[in-house]
């Protein structure tokens, strides 16, 4: 992961802990691909992709969370939701975030699919 990538992922970490989530894993990895965060949010579980970018030259971080991307992750998520032997109310957020100049812009986009 570059650079960027790390660093968005640890303001997605701090800015879910200050919103009062409790986090349950990062970099959540199956055969099916991999989460970066999964989160409980009051009694819902979500799977939260970080998507992050330095500039808007290629677009907004969170148009990279492609049909295909999402598709993966809800695999991972059925998967999990296996692996726990149970159904559990689960959502799927995104976070966009923009670093520019050190400053993290973040974007959350809640029941994103």
């Amino acid at each position: 992961m570059n650079t960027v990538g790390k660093q968005g992922e640890a303001a997605a970490l701090a800015f879910l802990l200050q919103a009062g989530y409790s986090i349950l894993a990062t970099n959540y990895k199956t055969v099916f691909g991999e989460v970066d965060i999964i989160a409980r949010d009051k009694d819902i579980t979500v799977f939260v992709e970080v998507k992050s970018r330095s500039g808007s030259a290629f677009g907004f971080p969170f148009e990279a969370v492609t049909p295909r991307k999402q598709a993966k992750i809800r695999k991972v998520a059925l998967f999990y939701m296996k692996q726990k032997k149970k159904e559990i109310p689960l959502r799927f957020d995104v976070l966009s975030i923009n670093i520019e100049n050190g400053q993290s812009r973040i974007e959350h986009i809640i029941d994103a699919f």
